[in-house]
Parts: C-alpha cells; structure tokens; sequence
C-alpha cells in the first residue's frame, strides 16, 4: 500500500495508522461530495448539499486528522474520540431522518392541496348563486347504503334558504357516488382517501365558490336527524352566531357508544374548554353549521381530526359560538371510520397544535 503524504496538521494530529482505513474515508467523502454536487445540481437543495459537504468533511477529518476528535472529546470530559465520532454521527443520522420526513410531508401536503384542488373544479355550477343558500357539506367514504336516504330526506328550502347538498365521496371504492348522483346534489370524487378533515376542506372549497350563507356538515351515515336542520341554523339566521355546535349531551344520545368513547369525549371537551376558554359539551359531533362569510378566517390543516381543530379556530377568530341540543341515533348501516387505534392520540395533537399555532 502507497503511504500517505505528510503535511503539518499529520504532524500535530497524526492520521490513522491503518492506510487501508485511511483511502476507504477518503473514497467515502469523495463520493458523498460528488452525490451532494450532483443533488445541487438537480434540485438546487442547498440543505442536501450542505448535509453532504458537512459529512465530507468529517469523512476526511476521521482518514487525516483523527487527533482533532481527540482534543474535542477531552475538553467534553469524553473517555475517547470514538465515542465523540459516534454522537456526531448519530445526530448527523436523526437530522437527516428529520430533513427526509419534512420532505415527505410536504411532499404529501402537496399531493393532498393537489387533489382537492381538482376535485373542487369537477363541482357543478349553481343556479341559485342569486338566491340564500344553506350547503350541506356530507363526506362520505363507501357510505352507499346510507347516502342516499340522507340526501332524500334534506328538505329544498328551510327557514327562507335554499338547500344545496354538497357530497365529497373520499376515495370511496363502492357506488358512493353514483348513489349520490341520482340526487339533486352536488358531487365530487377523490382519487385518494383524503380523511374528513380533507373532505370537509374540499366541501367548505366549493361552499366558498358558490358563495354559500351558511354552511351545514352533518355526516353520511344517518346518525345526524335532518329535521333539527332548522334548529340548528336559527342562531345564525337570527344573528346570535357565527358557529353553532349540535350537542347530544344538551339533547338525546342514542349512538350506541361505549363508557370508554363517551368519557374520552367528555374528558377532551373539557380540555378545550379549559384552553380556549369555550363552554361547550360535545367536542366531537359533526354535526355543526357556520356562517359561510366566516369560513375564510379559518386556518384548517387536520385531515382526520378535524372537529377539535374548528371549534379552537372559530374561538381565535372571534366566532360567535353557540351549542344546541340535538338527537344523535346509530349508523343506520355498516361500520365507523374513526381509527380504533390512536383516536385519542390524534385528538390530543390535534387539539395541542391548533391552540398553540
């Protein structure tokens, strides 16, 4: 093996003894350099190449100057340079880790704003953009067997409004949509399961283009009675509120829920309360209008949780919020979507994010 050249820092901190060891880092850094080079090159991401000169660099360090770890580690109090190469590496490791899931993210918040972008222009235009309008926001995924006595029972015209049902049908892969479609409804399909959050956005998205007065969503699966429709919205029509909430403790729960769900319930609406300084009682029912001139005020991110999220941001905003009592029945058909797993986790963050942002 050819020896390595000698140079005053080899002399103050002596290389490896092992010159095998020595090219191998050498090789390494020439080739993560190159790969950064390249990547700049391509995407002009001056966090990767950063991240590639910056691991070069140690590469090189390690092969010529392994003395300088040395030093470093005894002024840490460290027992050796190994240990000290070992941190840097491992947090040169979880920064990268970190960098790729930032990427994902946004690379997935990207694809999402993509596809209710194009969802919201299959939306039909409305006729009745002259007249008082209530939409009825309702996403639905594989909600066929349900969807359609609730757009059968929504009445044309309440309390001097006109009805316009909106169905968002979430990457449904049953008849969700063409069930819908043989009514009076305006509906819209994602490619790709957005959540209800996402659905609800794309929903409020075209509520806002057709310049709705106020907003209604109530879910696909008939738990939500369509004759409290008009008790509902009457704080709105008579100028008390701007978001009114439908609660099932005011009024009658006969969802069938468990002790365990109706306590997590209750526990989360008391953390609101306690955050926001609200005084609601059902934290978690979808069934809920808004006035539609308000709707862009809000700031929503959360694809799944998405009930927490708008009652702390209709709160910031200086929405007028009003409960209501309302009836809550059982599904009328097939299973809940809530995620079993992690329901709970995904309220806490989501209720978290929302106050601090």
């Amino acid at each position: 093996m050819w020896p390595i050249p000698s140079s005053p820092l080899l002399t103050t901190l002596p290389g490896l003894s092992n010159q095998a060891l020595t090219l191998l880092f050498l090789v390494l850094s020439v080739v993560t350099a190159l790969w950064g080079f390249e990547r700049y090159r391509t995407t002009f991401s001056r966090v990767e190449f950063g991240l590639a000169v910056g691991v070069a660099l140690g590469l090189l360090t390690i092969a010529f100057a392994p003395g300088l770890y040395s030093m470093i580690a005894g002024l840490l109090n460290l027992e050796s340079r190994f240990l000290l190469i070992q941190i840097f590496a491992n947090v040169s490791f979880l920064t990268l880790i970190f960098y790729l899931v930032s990427q994902l993210n946004s690379t997935r918040r990207v694809v999402r704003d993509l596809t209710r972008n194009l969802t919201v222009e299959q939306a039909s235009t409305d006729i009745n953009q002259d007249k008082s309008t209530l939409y009825v926001v309702i996403p639905a995924y594989n909600e066929a067997e349900t969807i359609g006595n609730v757009l059968a029972e929504l009445p044309e015209r309440i309390q001097g409004y006109h009805v316009r049902p909106v169905v968002v049908s979430d990457g449904s892969d049953d008849v969700t949509r063409r069930t819908a479609d043989e009514y009076d409804a305006i509906v819209v399909e994602h490619p790709i399961n957005q959540g209800q959050g996402g659905a609800l956005r794309t929903g409020f998205d075209i509520s806002r283009q057709h310049a709705a007065d106020i907003v209604v969503t109530m879910d696909a699966d008939g738990q939500h009675p369509v004759d409290q429709l008009g008790e509902l919205i009457r704080p709105i029509v008579g100028g008390e509120a701007d978001y009114v909430l439908g609660s099932r403790y005011r009024g009658e729960d006969n969802s069938g829920n468990s002790i365990t769900r109706r306590g997590g319930i209750r526990t989360f609406t008391w953390l609101i309360n306690r955050l926001a300084k609200t005084d609601i009682t059902d934290c978690t029912n979808g069934f809920r209008a808004i006035r539609g001139s308000r709707l862009d005020e809000l700031t929503l991110t959360e694809e799944r949780f998405s009930a927490p999220e708008l009652i702390i941001e209709s709160r910031k905003n200086g929405l007028r919020i009003v409960e209501v009592p309302v009836t809550i029945h059982e599904r009328e058909a097939g299973e809940t979507k809530k995620p079993k797993l992690g329901y709970a986790v995904g309220l806490a963050r989501t209720i978290l994010i929302t106050w601090i942002r």
